[in-house]
């Protein structure tokens, strides 16, 4: 089996990253349907790139999972938290749904719950904070209904097709957060 059920959900569940999954993220990460959201439309990735992204990625720390449907065991995306600082308790959230067919239909707020369920309940964090860009509507959205609040705003700094747009910053404390939503924990 290539996955493992690390964090459990209703649909889906989060699984360490794989580096068979390398090709995947590959042809997602070079695909401007995908990078225009996340910042990295500059970026031309291959294979031997983003194998040593992930590796760095992973010594640096970054707790990074794939999201995996729990109906057929299908990769749609990935998800981390990184810069984590255990002293001061916080940490960074990522995530994209690199399957377009899967967008929109509530996966990714499922995987950003059960992020922040381990990161607060498990890895005794206080803050998570992220970043999004202010078109992104549909994701800002999504981190409002899962309680992320704006924080603050760099202004015109990701240069997209010749027009200039604010990065937003967003973070929710640990206080503010409120559900379980790991199904297979066992206390």
């Amino acid at each position: 089996m290539k996955y493992f059920k690390k964090l459990v959900g209703e649909k889906i569940y989060l699984s360490p990253a794989n580096m068979e999954d390398i090709e995947l993220f590959t042809k997602w990460f070079n695909d401007f349907e995908t990078t225009d959201f996340i910042g990295a439309s500059n970026r031309v990735v291959n294979i031997i790139n983003e194998k040593e992204w992930l590796e760095n990625t992973l010594k640096d720390g970054a707790l990074l999972f794939s999201i995996i449907t729990l109906d057929n065991d299908r990769i749609i995306g990935n998800c981390d938290l990184k810069d984590i600082d255990y002293i001061n308790r916080k940490a960074t959230l990522g995530i994209c749904i690199g399957d377009k067919e899967s967008r929109n239909k509530g996966y990714g707020k499922e995987a950003i719950k059960l992020l922040l369920d381990y990161g607060f309940n498990y890895l005794n964090l206080n803050n998570i904070m992220l970043t999004v860009f202010e078109f992104n509507e549909i994701a800002i959205a999504c981190y409002k209904k899962v309680g992320f609040k704006e924080i603050g705003r760099r202004r015109k700094c990701y240069f997209l097709n010749g027009k200039y747009y604010d990065k937003i910053y967003m973070d929710i404390l640990s206080e503010e957060f409120v559900g379980d939503y790991i199904k297979n924990k066992n206390i």
